[in-house]
């Protein structure tokens, strides 16, 4: 193509500079509007700055002003996907495949679009069809290593992530995929390695400073186990995953019966119950609480994301009162200041969830379930501690909440797990 702008534009994005890009692909549609490769470059430059509404618009042109060329369904199916609009990247992909079945490109956005909805083994399959057209396609082949990875075969995935890296040994992907595979096979130090290198050659890229932070923390032997755990679950579908978290619940509550009901086995069930919670408790407190250790970390509080910081924040802030009223208890022996450890203590576990969550609806739900929760502790407090002024039919209510906060809490954790698989869309 002849126009000096949009190969410029090209160019830039091609270079991962999307923002620079748009100002000279928006020129080039000035000298030639009905452009359906620049409205669809422009389309995928849009996206990577996350201004889907725009995005969205020239894909769309892209494809009414060619809808016979696979490449406007592909980058239409390039936004829905960054708009977590599955079912709408699901069919324009199928439809630019259809149209051209020979881009392996094409099939490393399907393998995607699998891998984002927890289906490894179409995530394979449709990988495998890319290196098929293309045997040295490094995004198939990336995309190759993290389905063998979720799938549990290593050895697989370690022969190719070892082509691969061989290929292109400059490639940020590939090191991060790497890397990811080493926090899988347990090698956080070796996997750290590869995390600084493809942040090297790719400061800003998301996936490997997600990454560096799991390494850093697992120099930790506890997070170390507990990361091993997050991992095997991680490759697991959504419905074994809770089917998993529920079994083990109510198994729990059946050896409680146990152990209540028959004393010949109540020494040897009550430890075993007191591990278990204690593993589900580290489990859920375990990524604010390491977030805030890697704080002090002179290279982990960079790496740390804005929404980790903010997490570790809040872990502080809600380990603050209850710290408060134990040494005011013990200096005053004032029950109410008892409670009040007792009561603001588990106000952590759904709290440190918030930032966890992704951002929108879901966060937002978390934050305000924990701060109701916090309400109705204030409150259960207040009464308590003015209780000789306070009316009979307040009191009343606030022993019933009382009574309701341990569900209210466990229930919240439920909340916080089934709200952390979501990722709204945009």
């Amino acid at each position: 193509m002849s126009n000096a702008h949009f190969q410029r534009g090209l160019l830039l994005f091609q270079q991962g500079r999307s923002r620079d890009a748009v100002g000279e692909l928006q020129l080039a549609l000035g000298q030639n509007a009905d452009d359906p490769t620049t409205h669809g470059i422009l389309a995928l430059c849009l996206e990577d700055l996350e201004q889907y509404a725009e995005a969205t618009e020239h894909a769309q042109r892209a494809i009414h002003l060619a809808p016979d060329e696979g490449f406007g369904h592909y980058t239409l199916a390039r936004v829905m996907f960054g708009r977590h609009r599955y079912a709408e990247a699901q069919a324009a992909i199928d439809e630019a495949i259809r149209l051209d079945p020979y881009n392996p490109g094409y099939f490393g956005l399907l393998a995607e679009l699998h891998l984002g909805q927890h289906r490894w083994r179409e995530a394979l399959e449709a990988a495998n069809q890319g290196l098929e057209i293309d045997p040295e396609h490094q995004l198939c082949t990336n995309l190759r290593v993290q389905a063998l990875i979720k799938l549990g075969d290593r050895a697989a995935a370690a022969e190719t992530m070892g082509e691969a890296l061989a290929r292109r040994p400059d490639d940020a992907l590939t090191h991060a995929n790497q890397g990811w595979a080493l926090l899988h096979q347990g090698n956080p130090q070796q996997a750290a390695v590869h995390f600084r290198e493809a942040l090297r050659l790719q400061p800003d890229f998301e996936w490997a400073r997600a990454g560096i932070v799991e390494a850093l923390k697992a120099r930790n032997f506890v997070y170390r186990w507990l990361l091993a755990y997050f991992l095997w679950m991680s490759r697991l579908t959504p419905n074994v995953r809770w089917g998993l978290i529920l079994g083990a619940y109510f198994a729990q509550r059946i050896v409680r019966t146990m152990a209540n009901n028959s004393p010949q086995l109540a020494p040897v069930l009550w430890p075993l119950l007191f591990l278990y919670m204690g593993f589900v408790l580290l489990s859920w407190l375990a990524p604010s609480l390491f977030n805030l250790l890697l704080r002090f970390d002179r290279f982990g509080r960079h790496a740390l994301s804005p929404d980790q910081v903010r997490g570790a924040n809040v872990l502080v802030a809600c380990l603050v009162p209850p710290v408060v009223s134990l040494v005011a208890w013990l200096i005053t022996g004032w029950m109410i200041l008892f409670w009040s450890t007792l009561l603001f203590l588990p106000l952590a576990l759904p709290a440190s969830a918030v930032y966890v969550c992704h951002e929108g609806w879901p966060r937002r739900t978390m934050a305000a379930v924990t701060l109701g929760l916090a309400a109705a502790i204030v409150f259960v407090l207040a009464v308590g501690a003015l209780e000789a002024q306070v009316p009979d039919a307040i009191k009343e209510s606030a022993l019933a909440l009382l009574g309701l906060l341990p569900w209210a809490l466990i229930g919240s954790q439920f909340l916080a797990m089934a709200l952390v698989n979501v990722t709204p869309t945009k």
